[in-house]
Formats: structure tokens, sequence, C-alpha cells
């Protein structure tokens, strides 16, 4: 019996169309690549594809910038790992990135495959972590309303 290994779901945002094909050509094969050109665009597919793991976005784009898009985000799509790529040195994009966009990592661009080949792994891990977590406090919460529920039973009777 064979085992079907799942592809990573990775969306990446940028507003260069260049950047989005290159993104996906080098990373096609290893992982379910989407790409949008705007955050309106992303946002859009993120609604259609609520399991996507890692989200890939530019900081500087027209009309919403990275950080910006990452925090509109948070209420409805909450668990994907974020990624802020940047081509410029901006202290005031990081510190907002990492407070308001809750981002796992910061590259600078142009990125190194290898690199972000690593970055998507390592934030894959802790994505994996945080459904984890999730399905165990859901389980416990479970467990522990039907010990209640098993407790008052006992006590009625």
């Amino acid at each position: 019996m064979t085992e079907t290994k799942e592809k990573i779901k990775v969306i990446y945002v940028d507003d260069e169309e260049n950047n989005l094909f290159s993104f996906k050509a080098t990373f096609r094969m290893k992982y379910e690549v989407h790409t949008a050109i705007s955050a309106s665009d992303a946002i859009t597919l993120l609604d259609q594809h609520p399991d996507i793991a890692i989200i890939i976005t530019d900081q500087r784009m027209p009309n919403m910038t990275g950080v910006e898009f990452l925090a509109s985000i948070i209420d409805k799509h909450s668990l994907p790992m974020r990624i802020l790529l940047t081509g410029y040195t901006d202290i005031n994009a990081l510190i907002e990135a990492v407070n308001l966009g809750k981002i796992h990592y910061y590259l600078s661009k142009p990125w190194s495959e290898e690199e972000l080949d690593k970055t998507i792994q390592e934030a894959y891990v802790q994505y994996k972590k945080r459904i984890e977590e999730i399905e165990l406090t859901d389980k416990l919460s479970r467990s522990n309303d039907q010990l209640e529920f098993l407790l008052r039973q006992k006590l009625l009777s």
C-alpha cells in the first residue's frame, strides 16, 4: 500500500507578476502553490482554500502593505503561518509585522530558494503543532463535558 503525502498549501502574495511566476515555477512541484497579485485577491483565495498552511507576502504593495494584509486576516484566518518578504530594510515594518501581522518569519528579497524552502518547512512544523493543540484542546473539552455529565448522573442516582 502506498502512502500519499499531501503537499503543503502555500499562498504567495506579491504585486510583481514576475515574482509570482518565479515563486510558482520554483516551488510548484514541492508545494501546492497559490498566488495572488493583491491583498484582496489573496483574501478571496484564503476564503476559497481555508486549509492553506503558509502565507507569504511582500511588504510593499499598492493599496495595502503586507503587514496591513496580515493584520486584516487574523480574525478570519488565524491558523496559517505568516512569512513577510521585503526588499527594503525597514525596522518599523519589522516591528509592525511582528506586533500587528503576527508574522512567523521575516525574509529579505531577493529570496534564496534554499532559505525560503527551509523557512516554509519550519513554518509548516509550527502550523502542524497549532492544529494538534487545537485538536487536543477540543478533545479535552469534550472529555471534560462527558466526565461532568457522568458525575452529575452519579450524584442524581
